[in-house]
C-alpha cells in the first residue's frame, strides 16, 4: 500500500468524527468497556498509544468492539508497526516520519498518519506521498496561528492537530479549513478509566462528536 493510498485511508478515518481520542491505557481488562463507551458516544476512531505494557492487549480487546476503528499511536519503528498490525490495529500514528517507517507501513499495508511540526517536515511528508498529517505537538509549536500560516503555501495538506488540545480550544482548531479532526486525551481521563466510569466518558464523547468543523 503506497503512501498516497495510505493517506486516502487515514483521511477517510479522520472524517468519521471531529475528535480522535488519544488513549494511554494501563489495564487491558478495561479496554473493551472503554471502547464501547467511546464508540457509543459517537467517536469510532481510537488511538491507543504504545506507551504502556498493556497497549497491545488493549488494541486486541478494543478491536472486537463493533463500529470501532482502532489504531496504534506512538509508532516509531518498523517493529512497532508490525506489533501493532499483529495486535489488530487498522492504522498507525507517529509523531514523525522516517524512511524505515514508510517502508514498513507500505509492506504491512498499514495506513499511517505521520507527524510533522515544521514546513520542511510537511514538505518532506508530502514529497513522500502523504497529504494527511498529524500536527504535533500542536500547542507547543504555534497552535492555530501556525496552522493558518501553513495553509497558504501548503493548501493541499490536511492535519489532525494533537498535543495540548482541550475542550476550550478544540473548536478553534476545527474551524480551520486545513484541519479535518483533532486528537485529544480529555475524553477518557485516567481517573474515569480506572473507575470504569463509562457513563461520564460516553457523555464527553457525545459532546465531542457534536463539535462542528470548518
Amino acid at each position: 500500500m503506497n503512501p498516497e493510498i495510505q493517506s486516502q485511508k487515514t483521511r477517510a478515518l479522520c472524517r468519521l468524527a471531529p475528535v480522535i481520542p488519544v488513549i494511554v491505557i494501563k489495564n487491558a481488562e478495561r479496554a473493551e468497556g472503554l471502547a464501547q463507551a467511546l464508540v457509543s458516544g459517537g467517536l469510532p476512531v481510537l488511538e491507543i498509544t504504545l506507551r504502556s505494557d498493556a497497549a497491545l492487549d488493549a488494541i486486541r480487546a478494543m478491536s472486537s468492539v463493533s463500529g470501532g476503528h482502532v489504531g496504534a499511536g506512538t509508532v516509531l519503528t518498523p517493529d512497532d508497526a508490525k506489533r501493532a498490525k499483529d495486535a489488530g490495529a487498522t492504522f498507525a500514528v507517529s509523531p514523525g516520519l522516517t524512511d524505515r517507517l514508510i517502508a514498513a507501513c507500505e509492506e504491512l499495508e498499514l495506513p499511517l498518519l505521520p507527524g510533522a511540526a515544521t514546513a520542511s517536515e510537511v514538505m518532506r511528508a508530502a514529497d513522500a506521498g502523504y497529504d494527511m498529517l498529524k500536527f504535533f505537538p500542536a500547542e507547543a509549536i504555534g497552535g492555530v496561528p501556525a496552522l493558518k500560516s501553513l495553509a497558504g503555501p501548503l493548501p493541499r495538506i490536511s492535519f489532525c492537530p494533537t498535543g495540548g488540545i482541550t475542550t476550550a480550544n478544540a473548536g478553534d482548531y476545527l474551524s480551520l479549513p486545513n484541519v479535518v479532526c483533532v486528537g485529544g486525551s480529555w475524553i477518557a481521563t485516567d481517573a474515569d478509566v480506572s473507575a470504569e466510569n463509562w457513563g461520564a466518558i460516553q457523555e464527553r464523547a457525545h459532546a465531542a462528536s457534536r463539535l462542528s468543523r470548518g
